[in-house]
C-alpha cells in the first residue's frame, strides 16, 4: 500500500482516537496540563532510550535545531492545552465543530503573512464550515461560554503553530521520530512552569497515584500515553510523507466520525435541530473544503506542465 496513504489514513484514525481517549481521562481525571505533561514524559524517555538501545537512527540534541523549533513546540503544547481544558466543558461534536475554524483562521492568517488570496471553492467552504458552527452553537443546550472560550484560543494556538511549522520548514532534513524528540523534549520546561502555576501540581500527583489504584482508570491513562506518542509520530509523519495540507485534510475529515460517535459515547448530548443542522452545514464545509483543497493540488502540475509546454514553443 502507499506509503503516503498510510500515513494519512493512521493520523486520521490516531487523531479520533485520541479525542475520545482524552475526553474519558478528562471526566475521571481533571488535571488536563498534567496529562499532557505525562504524555510528552513518556514520549521524550521513550525515544532516548530507545536512539540509546540502537532501535532509531535519530540524532542527538543539536542547540541550533532545538531554537529553531522551539516557537513551534510553544505554540503545539498551548493548542493542545488548551483543547484539553475545553474538553471539561465542551461535548465532543461542538468542540470538533469549533475546531473546524481552524482552516478560516489559517485561511485568514494565510492573507495576512502575504500568502495571497485563496480560490473562491476554498474560500466559500471555509465560510460554510464557519457557519455550521455557529448554527450548532446556537442549539447546544449544554453552552458553556468558558469552554468555547477556551477551544476557541486552541484555534488560535493551532493556526499559530501551522503558520510556524510551514514558515520555518521544520520538517526539512529531519525524521518525523526527531522532529517529535525534539517537540515533546523541547515542552517539558514550558508544561512544568504551567502545572505549578496553575496549581494543578503538587495535587494533581497525589490525585493520580489515588487514581492509579481504580484499574480501569489506570488502563485508560496509559492508553493515554501510548496515543498520544501514536498521535505525535503519524501527524508529523504524514507531513513529511506528504505535505501540511494533507494533515489539515485528514484532520478535517476525521471529524465526520468524530461528530457521528461523540452523539453517542462519553457523556449524553441533548440535541437539538439547530445543532444537528449546525454540525451538517459543518461537516458539508469541511468535506467540501477537502475536495477543493484536493483539486487545487492536482491542478498544479498539470498547470506547471501547460506553462512548461509553452515557454517550448
Amino acid at each position: 500500500m502507499d506509503s503516503s496513504l498510510v500515513s494519512a489514513v493512521s493520523y486520521g484514525i490516531a487523531s479520533m482516537a485520541m479525542v475520545f481517549i482524552n475526553k474519558a481521562v478528562i471526566m475521571q481525571y481533571p488535571h488536563s496540563m498534567t496529562v499532557l505533561t505525562l504524555q510528552q514524559l513518556a514520549t521524550s524517555l521513550l525515544l532516548h532510550f530507545g536512539r540509546r538501545m540502537g532501535y532509531t537512527r535519530a540524532k542527538g540534541i543539536d542547540l541550533a535545531t532545538a531554537k529553531k523549533l522551539l516557537p513551534v513546540s510553544i505554540f503545539y503544547n498551548a493548542n493542545v492545552a488548551f483543547a484539553l481544558a475545553s474538553l471539561k466543558g465542551v461535548n465532543i461534536p461542538m468542540y470538533i465543530a469549533i475546531k473546524r475554524l481552524t482552516p478560516l483562521a489559517v485561511l485568514i492568517a494565510g492573507v495576512l503573512f502575504g500568502k495571497g488570496k485563496p480560490t473562491t471553492q476554498v474560500a466559500l467552504s471555509v465560510l460554510l464550515t464557519a457557519a455550521g458552527c455557529v448554527i450548532a452553537a446556537l442549539g447546544d443546550f449544554s453552552f458553556d461560554l468558558f469552554g468555547y472560550g477556551l477551544a476557541l484560543t486552541s484555534v488560535f494556538f493551532q493556526t499559530m503553530y501551522l503558520v510556524l511549522v510551514e514558515k520555518s520548514g521544520a520538517e526539512d532534513g529531519l525524521t518525523s521520530i526527531e522532529i517529535m524528540f525534539y517537540n515533546s523534549f523541547l515542552s517539558l520546561p514550558f508544561l512544568s512552569f504551567l502545572i505549578i502555576v496553575t496549581g494543578e501540581f503538587p495535587n494533581s500527583l497525589s490525585l493520580l497515584l489515588a487514581k492509579c489504584s481504580y484499574l480501569p482508570f489506570l488502563v485508560i491513562l496509559i492508553l493515554s500515553l501510548v496515543m498520544g506518542i501514536v498521535l505525535n509520530f503519524t501527524m508529523f509523519l504524514c507531513t513529511i510523507v506528504n505535505s501540511a495540507l494533507t494533515t489539515t485534510i485528514v484532520g478535517v475529515l476525521k471529524g465526520v466520525g468524530s461528530t457521528t460517535l461523540g452523539f453517542v459515547l462519553l457523556g449524553g448530548v441533548k440535541v437539538h435541530a439547530l445543532n444537528v443542522s449546525g454540525l451538517v452545514v459543518n461537516t458539508a464545509g469541511g468535506v467540501w473544503y477537502s475536495y477543493a483543497k484536493y483539486r487545487q493540488k492536482k491542478a498544479k502540475p498539470a498547470k506547471l506542465l501547460s506553462d512548461l509546454e509553452a515557454h517550448k514553443k
